[in-house]
């Protein structure tokens, strides 16, 4: 049990978001103590790398591979937080290779698409170390408690103070609450959690909240989208037909090709032992369905390396895969949020002390980290008002 201290601010969830959220907070109350509780191994979020147990060495980015910021409306704050990322050489411009394959299989060098808006920037680490980094700043790290595989499943608002639940029972104490990913708002912890009412309108009952009841209404509207990811490790002879020397190569398929080979993006990363690694994404619902249904993964796995080698059969520049390649599946249930998004104006709730953050807030970055960093700056302003 943790219950005997009293935090005065907890944040549930440890991606890009939650990190932003973070290291601003503690830069502008340095007398402040937080806590950070994860349901992963560590921070990222869908932002995550996955370093192998089973094959030393790698590290692949299973989620956002890189980021992209459009800032169309020219935001002052976006663009000092972007400029001093790039200033302390955590990102840099991303500047790899994207092609889009159209139904010829042809490859097209057009930039525009929903993963590329704007200026596209690449960590200089992993992507986990990117949060990493984030959270690290301004030598602020000593000033937070992790909890990491930690599932939050309760919330309570008595006396102004929150009182937070996990599955196994422990029990956290808090002043402010910051939820940066909305499970525990959203109608999905119903099955998730095994619960029979939603976290949040248990704690905050109807009628008590105009923002809060706004919010959770948005909320019954949006949707996630579900995706498979398989992991591809190569062996040492795989290579490129050309010579390419940057970390990452981006192919995304036109829908035509989509429903066909049933991924979404191809993401080549190049390895600190020189290998090549590959992660392939999709969103095809029969597919996802087949694999949750199949009864032989290695018979799924085979699927994969066939329809991989079809798409690429006369490509110019990659190789057919081996059929012995090893391949590791992830299965996300919400891999990035679709439908109503949320006015970032119901993102604070003074009354009850509790604020959000993340890329399912309105905006130019609505589904993408771009609308993480944003929602996350534009609290902390907020909640130090």
């Amino acid at each position: 049990m943790k219950s005997a201290f009293t935090y005065d601010l907890v944040i549930i969830g440890g991606g890009i978001s939650a990190c932003v959220f973070a290291s601003r907070y503690l830069k502008n109350n340095i007398t402040k103590k937080i806590a950070l509780i994860e349901i992963g191994r560590g921070l990222g979020g869908r932002s995550s790398t996955r370093i192998s147990k089973r094959f030393k060495g790698w590290k692949l980015n299973h989620g956002a591979p890189n980021f992209n910021i459009s800032n169309s409306k020219n935001n002052l704050l976006l663009k000092s937080y972007i400029d001093e990322l790039l200033e302390n050489k955590f990102i840099k411009i991303d500047d790899s290779d994207t092609f889009f394959l159209n139904k010829d299989l042809n490859s097209e060098t057009q930039k525009i698409s929903k993963f590329s808006c704007g200026i596209n920037y690449l960590s200089l680490d992993s992507m986990s170390q990117l949060s990493q980094k984030i959270i690290k700043s301004n030598n602020l790290k000593g000033k937070i408690d992790f909890y990491f595989e930690t599932l939050i499943v309760d919330l309570k608002f008595d006396d102004n103070e929150w009182v937070i639940t996990s599955k196994n029972g422990d029990t956290f104490k808090s002043n402010y609450l910051i939820c940066s990913t909305n499970l525990l708002l959203h109608k999905r912890s119903l099955k998730i959690l095994d619960t029979n009412q939603i976290p949040l309108r248990k704690a905050i009952p109807i009628n008590n909240d105009k923002k809060i009841d706004s919010l959770l209404n948005f909320l019954e509207e949006q949707s996630f989208i579900p995706r498979l990811t398989f992991l591809i490790y190569t062996n040492e002879n795989y290579s490129f037909k050309d010579f390419y020397s940057k970390k990452q190569r981006y192919f995304y398929l036109r829908k035509n090709l989509e429903n066909k080979y049933k991924f979404e993006r191809i993401i080549f990363q190049l390895q600190d032992n020189n290998k090549l690694g590959i992660v392939v994404h999709s969103k095809d619902i029969d597919f996802i369905n087949s694999y949750i249904n199949s009864k032989d993964e290695e018979v799924f796995k085979q699927k994969i390396i066939t329809n991989f080698n079809k798409l690429f059969e006369e490509n110019s520049v990659i190789n057919k895969l081996s059929l012995d390649v090893k391949i590791s599946i992830m299965k996300w249930r919400a891999s990035q949020p679709s439908g109503m998004a949320v006015p970032l104006s119901l993102q604070f709730s003074r009354k009850y002390r509790i604020g959000f953050c993340g890329d399912w807030f309105a905006g130019d970055g609505f589904g993408r980290i771009e609308g993480s960093i944003f929602s996350a700056l534009m609290l902390e302003k907020k909640i130090n008002i």
